[in-house]
């Protein structure tokens, strides 16, 4: 038996891998190993002779089951040994850099938008931009011979046959949720309405989806001078021109009566606009006092309450201050377009997001 685990002792320590420990382990301690054949002669043997005998046989298999794992453990280390001795790594080098994303322009003016007509009392209020074109044209005085109502001017969504549900389209402005913010919480109410909208009109200058931001607010005593001052305000804080100057002209729109367009002074000099100086003058949005069908739609008594109200390109808003020429880049560019006009990745996450007109 001596012979036997000499035997086997030496052939675990002359190992070179585990393949011939794994053959060396079958030979000994196997089921036809040859410490299983001599456990089997146990029972052929005298009960004095299986005493002294069966003792010596478990201690030869546990010495060479314990010799294999050991050999098996050194063979691990040396390989690994083998691997830091010929794989190098500097881990003093810097990291792979990560792309950083950015805020798009839309984005980022939606938000200083949001917070210039916040610090003037302004909630912001949000709808569906699919509405029912009662919300969309009626509720706001848009008579049914108005040439937006077609479908050369609106996306009207398609009704299956037997859907008796009145047309639905997408948005053409964000006025449908000046409608259920009203209906909602009555009057007084102020509130601003920033969003998608969408129109079929595509030209240079012109997408079918953009974003406006609209104001509304109600009140016994509003008039037209309590209007110009948030516009003003608005202008000085969004451009961070103290001396902006706006000229209102008189228009119409089925909304509001009376209507005013809105200007903003500015100059052309060499080809580049400069706003709040200058001779010329470009118009920025449109606005006027609640129409009284308004206000009756919305379940609001024109006789006892009154208001303005305004709305805005916001993609237009985003070009003039951000300097940036073509519509179509809002679409089409990318981080390196963003970082050219100044927008990083924000410290803070954003409230909402979108793309362009």
């Amino acid at each position: 038996m001596d012979d036997l685990r000499q035997k086997y002792i030496d052939a675990v320590a002359n190992a070179a891998d585990e393949a011939a420990l794994e053959d060396i382990r079958v030979q000994a301690v196997g089921k036809k190993g040859e410490v299983a054949l001599k456990m089997r002669e146990l029972g052929k043997m005298t009960p004095e002779e299986r005493q002294v005998a069966g003792p010596k046989l478990n201690a030869l298999k546990d010495e060479i089951n314990s010799a294999i794992s050991a050999k098996k453990s050194a063979l691990a280390d040396a390989a690994l040994d083998e691997r830091l001795r010929t794989e190098w790594l500097d881990v003093t080098l810097p990291g792979r850099p990560q792309r950083q994303g950015s805020i798009h322009p839309i984005s980022q003016v939606t938000e200083e938008i949001s917070a210039i007509f916040g610090d003037m009392g302004f909630a912001v209020a949000e709808g569906p931009q699919v509405e029912s074109d009662w919300y969309n044209f009626d509720a706001l005085n848009i008579p049914a011979e108005h040439p937006t109502r077609t479908e050369m001017d609106t996306f009207y969504m398609t009704m299956p046959e037997g859907d008796n549900r009145p047309p639905h389209v997408l948005r053409t402005h964000t006025s449908p949720v000046q409608i259920r913010a009203m209906m909602d919480q009555g009057a007084p109410i102020r509130v601003i309405a920033p969003g998608r909208v969408y129109r079929a009109d595509y030209d240079q200058t012109h997408t079918p989806m953009f974003h406006q931001v609209e104001g509304l607010a109600i009140d016994k005593d509003i008039s037209m001078a309590n209007l110009k001052w948030v516009l003003e305000e608005f202008c000085r804080a969004f451009f961070e021109i103290d001396g902006i100057e706006l000229r209102f002209r008189a228009s119409h729109f089925p909304f509001t009566e009376p209507s005013a367009e809105v200007d903003i002074r500015c100059s052309w000099e060499g080809g580049t606009l400069k706003l709040g100086e200058g001779d010329d003058w470009m118009e920025i949005l449109g606005s006027g006092m609640v129409h009284p069908h308004v206000l009756k739609s919305a379940g609001v008594d024109p006789d006892e309450w009154q208001g303005f109200a305004f709305g805005m390109g916001i993609d237009r808003l985003a070009m003039l201050k951000y300097g940036i020429p073509d519509l179509r880049a809002f679409f089409d560019s990318d981080l390196r377009w963003l970082r050219h006009y100044g927008f990083a990745a924000l410290d803070v996450p954003t409230m909402r997001g979108g793309l362009s007109r």
